[in-house]
């Protein structure tokens, strides 16, 4: 018997013990980047996780709940995120793999979500094709085709008519270029230039100054958030793209609360959209801010916070549908159409993508008291994901 063999029927075995002892604890195994240049990833998607269960007695479905976190770093290897999800179903017995902050991870885990027929939350990875990469995938992060789409249609509509396109050279970055510059010149744009960066350390010098030679009204931006960000921005700045009215504009991982503060006031007018803001007016955002605050004061809470948080109720709504029932089949059927009001708004799981589809809204940077804060201006509802 090959380890495929082993892992299907570990994993079978599992769900049906699991289905006939509704008290014995649901395990749910968490991919995440613990330590590595992505630590602080795994770190607010593991904050959302632990509040929500803080939130809940440490169940869901009336079933104690056991998170064994295992840690992927640097969280673009593959190979140790599969790795990684081979012991959490055979050693660990996993009902249930979650986590996956970066794409390369939920790729590599994909086929082993296929053959053990177990449910894969994906609680950040946002390139557009994940969801087609496994039947037992669902995802209640977002995809960067949502927010690209939507800032290039609002671009188009006010006096932004030339834009330099400059992301990330992997997955995300792909889909976020893609999409931008299929809407923004379907709405009468033109891009005048385009870079895919290297995501490890690039030197940015030499691409703000094409930026800058080719004098457009605007550059959408897409770089995960963190050092490659802050460094750009400095850069913006430092080589006078901002002083010469060029603006930034881009989806909203670009204005990250985690990094806000570090990005300081260079950030401040930059236009993005996305599906959350820390501070969304919503009974729902302030009670989830507040809890986060009081759990986490050294952190400011962001989408990724709250795709750990969203997770955990995709997971206790399925199995309070289907019984209790964690096999993938069952699980999937049951995810499909869900919907519920998240921190961020309202959400609901298409039935054909297992994919979300929420709110997007228009935000600018601004200084609300004393912080830097994303504050919503205007809202586009029920987005799917066009790259679908």
């Amino acid at each position: 018997m090959n380890w495929k063999q082993a892992l299907i029927g570990l994993s079978l075995a599992a769900g049906a013990l699991s289905a006939a002892a509704g008290a014995e604890p649901l395990k749910i195994g968490l991919i995440l980047p613990m330590s590595g240049p992505f630590a602080a990833y795994g770190k607010q998607i593991n904050h959302g996780v632990q509040l929500w269960l803080n939130e809940h007695g440490g169940t869901i479905a009336g079933r104690k709940v056991d998170v064994v976190l295992k840690n992927d770093a640097p969280g673009t290897a593959g190979d140790v995120d599969k790795r990684l999800a081979q012991e959490l179903v055979i050693k660990d017995k996993v009902d249930i793999l979650a986590g996956f902050a970066l794409t390369p991870s939920a790729f590599a885990v994909a086929p082993l979500a296929t053959q053990a027929k177990m449910p894969m939350v994906v609680m950040n990875a946002a390139t557009s094709s994940i969801t087609t990469k496994s039947p037992d995938i669902v995802r209640v992060s977002m995809t960067l085709p949502q927010g690209s789409k939507v800032i290039a249609d609002w671009a188009a509509k006010n006096g932004i008519k030339k834009v330099f396109v400059l992301v990330a050279d992997y997955g995300p970055g792909f889909d976020a270029a893609t999409q931008f510059t299929k809407s923004f010149t379907g709405d009468g744009g033109t891009i005048v230039g385009d870079i895919k960066a290297p995501l490890s350390n690039p030197d940015y010098a030499p691409y703000l100054q094409r930026i800058k030679d080719a004098k457009p009204d605007a550059v959408f931006l897409f770089l995960p958030p963190g050092a490659g960000t802050i460094a750009f921005m400095k850069g913006f700045v430092d080589q006078g793209l901002a002083a010469s009215g060029i603006k930034l504009i881009g989806t909203g991982d670009l204005t990250d609360e985690d990094i806000l503060d570090t990005l300081g006031k260079p950030a401040l007018g930059i236009i993005t959209a996305f599906h959350y803001s820390a501070v969304h007016d919503s009974p729902q955002n302030k009670a989830f801010v507040a809890a986060y605050d009081k759990a986490y004061p050294k952190d400011r809470p962001n989408f990724m916070a709250v795709g750990g948080y969203d997770g955990m109720e995709l997971i206790d709504l399925a199995l309070k549908k289907d019984h209790g029932d964690a096999t993938g089949p069952a699980f999937m059927a049951a995810v499909k159409g869900l919907h519920w009001t998240s921190p961020r708004g309202p959400v609901t799981i298409d039935p054909a993508t297992r994919d979300i589809v929420q709110n997007e809204y228009i935000r600018k940077v601004e200084m609300v008291g004393t912080h830097l804060q994303n504050v919503e201006f205007e809202t586009v509802p029920d987005v799917k994901d066009p790259g679908k």
